[in-house]
């Protein structure tokens, strides 16, 4: 027989809600609770520290909740037990709130259940902040304090402010400048010859809408857009004259641009012929020419090189190198014998006119004798170059974000401290897996970084063979251009092997035709780290995604195509860890550097020139650190200033007074 339901009590049912008769009373918790200890063994994580400190102070969770909650406050009291028992952990601006009434309840330091967390670095889940993205806000998260929703407007103002301008952007000039120029995008893409995903938002947004894009109507399109068919052929055969092992019977070259190159011109020719589409009217003040009129073969007028120039100075305010590399692209594009355009008179039926700068008989003369055109050119082109030369400015100062370390007596073991730092606040790899591999992989990047001083293209396509494997020949790295960190049986530890001609420098006399190996030092766990990382948190990293053969990887998302890093995206990888672990954030206390600013790998190879001629004043040992030579360690990298030349001195000759 079904059983009968319990009857509900009731104010008759029940004595124990009747007027007048005393029931059980709730114990209430003390206003000031005195432990029953005051040492202990610190517990390693927070759901052990929570019930230590509750146990200490004779508190179950039940009592704490009615301590430090107010009737009012939606917190519940079963949340507490979820993070005694480890089930939970607290995430939220509010959960973060009750973890410092606790702290203050018990005595314990601000900041002290926090550290104890398995995500200690965790941005703060926040409530929706106004006039903020939800993409902002993600990345403002981490760099916002737990109070930051109790805080005054005036101070959210103040902090965000900051965390925009020094975090995110940077405030250096020259970030600010790009900043601002990156909000207007005009260049022309080549998705077909960079292997670069096409952005066809844009596109499908149209076609959405059942709007039709004609020809004409992409001319008057603000933003970037993909090349035409017709100049997407011409640059892929340049590229194709420029790169090949051999060039075609009849064509004669100088120089071959490897991959790098490739990408670059790509970018510089898709910019010049992006701001000609752009109209004359718009907020880019370019020249209103069709895109199906684009040809490579306009690049023959000086007029038009004139125009391009001055039109960058007018944007910038000043010349710069850029204009100068420039103008030398087009020197060497119609250099007599081995300059692609001057090879290719065929390309001059393409030209149109364009209203004061080239008329039609410019065109007629070009068609009649190509060699004259590139000659007038050509010689444009060289006497430009050295003009603007001589009044170019640099608009980025790369000393400027890392200034704060390049001033410190140990420019090496101030960087050092972002390592340190990652370390400390790296999550728990049992629960939180994704987390703990990217924070691996940003350990090593600045460790890697420190020990080997290697340009960016090199750490990035650095392959990796884990132990046991048998490591690639200096063959097989020869012919992918690419080193390879392996462990050595030899040497009882991991050594990286570079072949001298993966190089930018190869032919440097550092070199001289030898390969680049070293043994990376185990020290402060290195080779753990490395282990690790290989072993365990890469593949974490890869997911399902096929595995590059790289050491370092992406985090695969579902709209990832490959886990193997391009130069974009390991520069916002290297900018993203500075941002979270390097700066000093006074309104959160992370980060470790005050004065700091967002860079990219580049920088570490400054930091070590810097140091070495800081500690021996010999340019030629700091260019041993970084693979390259004196002079260039001169010009270029080691911060060297008089009072540092002035100080080493004086260590020597203060040690005649110490001995007296």
């Amino acid at each position: 027989m079904p059983r009968k339901p319990r009857p509900t009590p009731t104010a008759k049912s029940s004595p124990k809600f009747e007027k007048g008769k005393p029931g059980p009373q709730l114990k209430q918790p003390m206003e000031n609770p005195a432990p029953s200890a005051t040492e202990w063994e610190e517990p390693a994580t927070f759901g052990e520290a929570l019930r230590l400190h509750t146990r200490r102070f004779g508190e179950s969770y039940l009592l704490l909740h009615r301590a430090i909650i107010q009737p009012d406050e939606p917190f519940h009291r079963d949340t507490l037990k979820g993070w005694a028992l480890g089930r939970r952990v607290p995430r939220s601006a509010a959960s973060m709130d009750v973890l410092a009434r606790i702290e203050q309840r018990y005595g314990l330091p601000s900041g002290y259940f926090k550290s104890k967390l398995p995500h200690p670095g965790r941005a703060t889940t926040m409530p929706s902040l106004p006039g903020i993205t939800p993409a902002e806000q993600r990345r403002l998260a981490w760099h916002l304090p737990d109070d930051f929703g109790k805080r005054t407007c005036a101070q959210q103002a103040e902090i965000l402010n900051w965390v925009r301008t020094v975090v995110i952007s940077g405030s250096t000039e020259f970030r600010r400048y790009q900043a601002e120029a990156s909000k207007i995008r005009y260049s022309l893409r080549f998705p077909s010859l960079t292997g670069r995903k096409p952005q066809a938002q844009r596109q499908r947004r149209m076609e959405e809408a059942d709007l039709v894009i004609e020809e004409d109507d992409i001319d008057r399109i603000v933003g970037s857009i993909e090349a035409p068919p017709r100049l997407t052929a011409e640059m892929a055969e340049l590229i194709r004259f420029k790169s090949s092992t051999l060039t075609d019977i009849g064509f004669q070259r100088t120089g071959v641009w490897n991959d790098e190159t490739i990408l670059q011109k790509v970018e510089h020719l898709g910019l010049m012929f992006g701001a000609m589409r752009a109209a004359r009217d718009g907020p880019v003040v370019g020249l209103s020419v069709p895109a199906r009129h684009l040809t490579l073969a306009m690049l023959v007028f000086p007029r038009l090189w004139d125009w391009y120039v001055q039109w960058r100075e007018m944007r910038r305010g000043f010349f710069t190198r850029w204009e100068v590399d420039m103008l030398r692209l087009a020197s060497a594009l119609t250099r007599k014998k081995t300059g692609w355009l001057r090879q290719m008179p065929d390309l001059a039926i393409r030209l149109t006119p364009i209203a004061g700068l080239i008329s039609e008989a410019e065109i007629i003369a070009a068609r009649v004798d190509w060699g004259a055109a590139c000659d007038r050119l050509h010689g444009h082109a060289a006497a430009r170059a050295k003009e603007i030369e001589r009044v170019a400015r640099v608009h980025r100062d790369p000393f400027e974000p890392i200034l704060s370390v390049l001033q410190a007596d140990s420019p090496v073991g101030e960087y050092r401290k972002i390592a340190d730092e990652i370390l400390r606040l790296a999550p728990n790899p049992d629960r939180h897996p994704r987390a703990a591999a990217e924070a691996a992989r940003s350990f090593l990047l600045i460790r890697l970084g420190l020990h080997l001083g290697l340009r960016q293209k090199n750490l990035r396509q650095l392959m990796v063979c884990p132990r046991c494997q048998l490591p690639r020949s200096e063959r097989q790295l020869e012919t992918m251009k690419r080193g390879e960190i392996r462990w050595s049986e030899r040497d009882h530890g991991w050594e990286v092997f570079i072949p001298a001609i993966a190089f930018k420098n190869a032919g440097s006399s550092f070199f001289d035709g030898r390969p680049f190996r070293l043994v990376l030092p185990d020290l402060a766990d290195l080779y753990r780290h490395i282990d690790e990382y290989v072993r365990r948190h890469r593949q974490v990293l890869l997911g399902p995604v096929a595995d590059p053969g790289t050491l370092f990887v992406k985090t695969v998302k579902v709209t990832s195509r490959s886990a193997e890093y391009d130069q974009n995206t390991f520069y916002e990888a290297w900018r993203l860890v500075i941002q979270r672990y390097g700066i000093y954030n006074p309104y959160t206390g992370n980060g470790v550097i005050k004065g700091l600013l967002p860079h990219g790998p580049h920088n570490i190879r400054d930091v070590l020139a810097t140091h070495i001629l800081k500690q021996t004043g010999s340019y030629e040992r700091a260019s041993y650190a970084i693979q390259d030579t004196p002079d260039m360690v001169a010009k270029h990298y080691g911060r060297f200033l008089p009072q540092d030349k002035s100080a080493l001195a004086a260590q020597i000759l203060n040690q005649v007074w110490m001995e007296a």
